[in-house]
């Protein structure tokens, strides 16, 4: 779910500058060709890299607001590679969360970056995905469980949908609220793979 509006207010050159453009790789950009004109779809990628880094601590509420608001209203791919040219490619895109863990808890709350998809490998394990606060970056999220003897707790709110159709249960439940089916959600959670003698609840805030 992107919920930015392309364009806006021009600004002033300020003080994001790089002398490597090759870090423009972060967001998928030749840095050899800094005034090529940018398009929606390398503002969007330049966006998500950022709100990405905000979710890791790497930017700050106001870095992060400054930065997305430049690259909304960037006109070439040079002003939108000095934006990303301090955050490392090897952690600004994270496509897959893997969670693997025998016995405790395991839990993301707070201001988090929801890939696409994430893989729940545990057992005798409690294992927490805490939505209110996260930076949502797609419509959709498929969680894949292999998860034996544990517990699997989504906090989510309003306008979240969670689907449990792809869930095999073995001797297991969901306990999921009976108003999560809206008709146009904020975010669709896509639940598949396998529950052994486990459960899986949906609470809210």
């Amino acid at each position: 779910m992107r919920g930015f509006f392309r364009g806006g207010p021009q600004h002033p050159d300020g003080p994001f500058t790089t002398e490597d453009p090759c870090l423009a790789s972060v967001a998928a950009m030749p840095g050899d060709l800094p005034e090529l004109r940018a398009s929606h779809e390398d503002r969007d990628r330049v966006v998500d890299t950022l709100r990405t880094a905000g979710g890791d601590g790497r930017l700050t509420a106001g870095e992060l607001d400054a930065r997305v608001e430049r690259a909304l209203s960037a006109r070439t791919q040079g002003e939108l590679a000095a934006l990303v040219a301090d955050l490392s490619a090897a952690t600004a895109t994270k496509d897959v969360l893997v969670v693997r863990q025998t016995g405790g808890r395991w839990t993301r709350a707070g201001r988090w970056t929801v890939p696409d998809r994430i893989e729940v490998r545990t057992k005798l394990c409690r294992v927490t995905f805490d939505f209110t606060d996260a930076v949502i970056t797609s419509g959709t999220v498929r969680i894949d469980t292999d998860m034996q003897h544990g517990k699997l707790v989504i906090v989510g709110a309003p306008g979240i949908v969670i689907d449990a159709g792809g869930l095999n249960l073995v001797f297991s439940k969901t306990r999921l609220r009976s108003d999560s089916a809206a008709a146009d959600p904020g975010l669709r959670i896509e639940l598949t793979g396998t529950l052994k003698h486990a459960k899986v609840v949906e609470r809210r805030p």
